[in-house]
């Protein structure tokens, strides 16, 4: 342990064992030793932290704390309690611990820049960033003080006082070491210059940078340049700006930041009609060019020069095409002079088509091309790649890497120009084979390959499946989605490591509703850090919608780990950045942490993870009080940051050559946000709908509304009746935005399961559950005696469930998977219907017992009554006759569901695996093997669902079983 490297004190011999034990995960044994230990010597202090270690790690929190908080009533001041304090505190995530134990060791022993030190890091892990700055000058650390001012100015609501208070003194603060000519780091300059940023004062901050301290900005590589560079633009001084953009190209004519500087400035230049003086330097940085001509000229010279470079540079050329692109833009004729647009790329793909990086070069230039010159143009560049036929009537194949890499990229250019999507049927299943050939065909060049190593002709095999794509949603043809898998799983064979692979096999195996493959899909592309949260959507979005439970579980816990992770790992970050004195990345990391505590994906996982647990919970009807307990859930907060909600998915991490008019386009992400925050809205508020539940209980005295109010069951029924009615507007505002029918590209966001929610009935049967709650309510509170009306509302609801729950049953029926002529098609819907009729099941169980915990009570208190007079169950009030049949017919209609499960894993087990076709082509025996594979992996996932979804719903019908009043 990180504590044993500071033991300076005698007992440092008595405590090692127990350091040893517990960095080596032998936490019992370290229970054991310190036990012993302090048996001897009552007053170690330490060894008693180290025992609430062992026991925080056995899963013993409550007794962790409790002696924890022992040792830290003492005030402890000897280094090697305060360190495992400091372990068990972040342990237990609770960093606010740690401040109160440092602030107390410095009011004993106030001349310690040590713990002052350590004070200020814990205040560092918890934003105190006031009480940072005041205890910072007691110690030798000055800029961090300074620093702390910086970061109240960022957390502060009120920007006037950030701009006013905080910014002002931290400035001043500095000017103090600056005339005392004290400052010596380049961190110093840095955080001089980030105080002057944030206070608007870029004409100060340029005379920082350019002056005497700026010759301390060194670290980096032009750090000096690109901040007068950002300077001048805030300033507005284009004549500056253009100068310097201007003279760094001439040292690295391949930096493209500086031909967008340098283009932006000299159109900024021409728009003002900006002349240079008649007399003197045109600038501070020097010659200034504000002509088109200039501009023309500048950018010819460069590739004059680059030609006789012994390395091919790629900028000059790069920038004569933007160039071109912002003159026709703006209307202006000089264009002409720098050639015809597609001569150049011409040359271009001539002089650096047999890079991989081509394609995305001349990817953003192609609208320069007419439409009518796109066919023309690819065959111009075909006509000048080395192929060689191997017999005649064969595709001609490239003999060489560079001329695969060529042909290759004309491949991805002509699906980007559109040729692909205008193509029928039969040219497109042409164009697949000729693509699956060269792909099979340049397996030949990467024998050599390592297993991390992508082949070079990955991405023929990539184009020809999202051509197969093509077909399954423009046709319907669920065969080329067989195919489609079937071609990436034999190109993953042959690159393990091929991302693009895996994405897109997930994204297909989820589309079919086959969840199981994609688990270990997701596990094998090895996300790392923040991917969690940017590509983790792939696989959560999906998780709980197709039955596998267990997966689900495992893969929302995966996602989580990250994100409970984040908060503390965030706050290590800080505290390094505070002792290197790395300032200007502290506001940095403080944003990274919010932005991922505000998350979109972080909600949903967190809220589908504690609904799956509910769902899964072993004995439903009566631990659900626990759960909620254990989950720290209350109805009445709502802790999801709606108004800050960050959206952090990549959505496009999957290679996309569309056109552009068929692309993933800012639209798109808008309307899936706001489709992803609305099905969150309603999962959120079902979930603490859900937890509202065990708190209504069982009123004793019904006419008494004062006791019940003394009780606040008054107030908790009205909490349920306000979630109800934002449930409300919520499945309004979803069924709205339904209606829209948009439309996202296959290769863009996937859609949420709002819509399944809706056409499977689990809405209207869970909204009809939430209200059937608040009538249960209304008769507990008036009594049974003197509640006809509201019996037979409750009547009425209960029989309307019924159907309802009938309709939803009936939804789920069909096969999964059927033999269809030339395949197989699949109903993955018939899935998702089946995991919603278990979620309502669950639900219609808690609200049952809650039914029964009210109309029990009463119905023993008539019977009292009645048994002298000899009544029967007839004489009694109707709610226990509909509440009797309603569990009735929920009991039937349970075990007919169990029996149609049971039947959908008889045909799933029956099916037999055979080969697919597309136009009945003959398979190689390579293709019918991942054919075979890929069939295999989808059967077995839907029958493991099956099971899952059966096992589940049998155990809910033990319990319905059970709801005999």
């Amino acid at each position: 342990m990180a504590a044993r490297g500071h033991v300076q004190d005698p007992n440092d011999r008595r405590l090692r064992p127990i350091y040893d034990y517990l960095d080596n995960g032998n936490n019992k044994m370290a229970i054991q030793q310190a036990d012993k230990l302090l048996k001897k010597h009552k007053d170690l202090h330490c060894a008693k932290v180290l025992k609430a270690i062992g026991l925080q790690r056995t899963g013993k929190q409550d007794e962790a704390f409790t002696l924890a908080q022992e040792v830290a009533a003492l005030e402890p001041t000897d280094d090697n309690s305060l360190q495992a304090l400091t372990i068990l505190y972040r342990e237990m995530h609770r960093p606010e611990l740690v401040t109160k134990l440092y602030e107390a060791a410095v009011k004993k022993i106030p001349n310690s820049e040590e713990y002052h030190s350590h004070l200020f890091m814990a205040y560092a892990r918890v934003g105190e960033y006031k009480k940072m700055q005041q205890i910072v000058p007691k110690n030798p650390y000055y800029f961090w003080s300074v620093m702390s001012l910086i970061m109240q100015s960022i957390s502060a609501q009120d920007e006037k006082l950030s701009k006013t208070m905080f910014l002002p003194l931290a400035e001043r603060m500095v000017e103090k070491m600056v005339k005392e000519d004290k400052i010596e780091a380049e961190a110093e300059v840095e955080l001089y210059y980030m105080i002057l940023e944030r206070l608007e004062k870029y004409q100060e901050a340029l005379d920082v940078v350019r002056g005497k301290l700026g010759e301390k900005l060194t670290s980096e590589l032009q750090s000096r340049e690109n901040k007068c560079m950002e300077m001048y633009r805030k300033l507005g001084k284009w004549p500056e700006c253009n100068a310097l953009a201007r003279r760094l190209l001439l040292k690295n004519p391949d930096d493209w930041q500086f031909y967008m500087v340098y283009f932006d400035s000299i159109f900024q230049l021409i728009d003002a009609a900006w002349t240079p003086p008649n007399e003197g330097e045109h600038s501070l940085e020097g010659e200034v060019h504000h002509t088109t001509g200039q501009a023309v000229a500048f950018i010819e010279q460069r590739i004059a020069e680059e030609s006789g470079s012994p390395r091919p540079l790629r900028g000059p050329y790069l920038a004569r095409l933007e160039l071109i692109r912002r003159l026709q833009s703006r209307g202006c004729s000089e264009e002409h002079a720098l050639g015809d647009p597609e001569e150049l790329m011409f040359q271009y793909f001539k002089r650096f088509g047999d890079k991989p990086c081509c394609f995305t070069d001349l990817k953003v230039f192609v609208e320069l091309l007419p439409s009518t010159q796109y066919t023309k143009f690819l065959n111009r560049l075909l006509g000048v790649i080395p192929l060689s036929a191997p017999s005649e009537g064969e595709a001609a194949l490239p003999a060489s890497i560079k001329a695969l890499q060529q042909h290759l990229c004309v491949a991805q250019l002509t699906r980007l120009l559109g040729l692909h999507h205008a193509m029928d049927r039969t040219q497109k299943l042409g164009a697949i084979q000729d693509l699956m050939s060269r792909y099979r065909h340049g397996l030949d060049f990467g024998k050599s390959c390592l297993k991390t190593e992508l082949q070079f002709s990955d991405y023929y095999c990539l184009l020809a499946a999202h051509l197969l794509l093509d077909i399954w949603l423009e046709a319907g043809e669920e065969s080329a989605a067989w195919h489609c898998l079937t071609f990436l799983e034999e190109g993953l064979s042959h690159s393990p490591s091929n991302a693009q692979f895996k994405l897109l096999l997930m994204r297909i195996y989820c589309m079919l509703g086959a969840f199981e493959p994609v688990v270990e899909l997701y596990t094998s592309l090895d996300a790392k850090h923040i991917q969690h949260d940017t590509i983790g959507y792939l696989l959560t979005r999906y998780a709980p919608a197709f039955g596998h439970y267990a997966a689900a579980s495992q893969s929302c816990n995966f996602a989580l780990r990250f994100f409970h992770s984040n908060q503390k790992d965030t706050s290590e970050y800080i505290i390094q950045a505070y002792k290197y004195g790395a300032f200007e990345k502290i506001p940095e990391f403080i944003a990274f942490r919010s932005r991922l505590n505000s998350s979109l994906h972080f909600a949903q996982v967190r809220t589908e993870r504690m609904l799956l647990d509910l769902f899964l919970e072993a004995d439903i009807s009566t631990c659900l009080e626990e759960s909620i307990k254990s989950m720290s859930l209350s109805p009445e907060e709502d802790d999801i940051p709606w108004n800050d909600l960050q959206d952090n998915r990549d959505l496009v991490v999957l290679f996309n050559w569309d056109p552009k008019d068929r692309g993933i386009s800012e639209e798109h992400k808008r309307l899936s946000l706001e489709e992803e925050t609305l099905w969150l809205r309603i999962r959120s508020l079902t979930l603490r709908l859900i937890s509202s539940l065990p708190a209504l209980g069982h009123n004793v005295h019904p006419k008494n509304s004062e006791k019940a109010m003394e009780n606040g069951v008054s107030s908790r029924i009205d909490s349920t009746r306000a979630l109800l009615r934002q449930l409300d507007a919520a499945v309004t505002s979803g069924r709205r935005f339904l209606e829209q029918k948009i439309q996202y590209p296959i290769l863009g966001p996937p859609p949420s399961r709002m819509a399944a929610y809706f056409d499977s009935g689990s809405c209207q049967s869970q909204t009809t559950l939430f209200y059937l709650v608040s009538e249960i309510y209304e008769l507990d509170t008036n009594g049974l005696e003197d509640s006809t009306a509201i019996q037979e509302r409750i009547g009425n609801s209960l029989k309307s469930l019924l159907e309802q729950l009938t309709d939803q049953a009936h939804k789920c029926r069909g096969n999964l998977l059927e033999r269809k002529e030339g395949g197989f098609k699949t109903h993955p819907n018939v899935l998702e219907n089946l995991v919603f009729f278990v979620e309502t099941i669950s639900i219609i169980l808690w609200v049952c017992s809650y039914c029964d915990a009210v109309l029990r009570p009463g119905r023993s208190s008539l019977q009292k009554k009645k048994k002298k007079k000899k009544e029967t169950l007839a004489n009694m009030p109707p709610v226990f006759t509909s509440f009797q049949d309603y569990i009735s017919g929920l009991q039937t209609l349970t075990s007919n569901m169990i029996d149609h499960i049971g039947g959908l894993e008889t045909s799933l087990a029956a099916l037999k695996l055979e080969e697919l076709s597309i136009e009945d082509s003959v398979l190689s025996q390579e293709e019918k093997k991942f054919t075979k594979t890929v069939l295999g992996k989808v059967q077995n996932s839907y029958q493991h669902a099956v099971q899952e979804i059966g096992e589940l719903l049998k155990k809910r019908l033990e319990t319905i079983r059970n709801l005999k009043l």
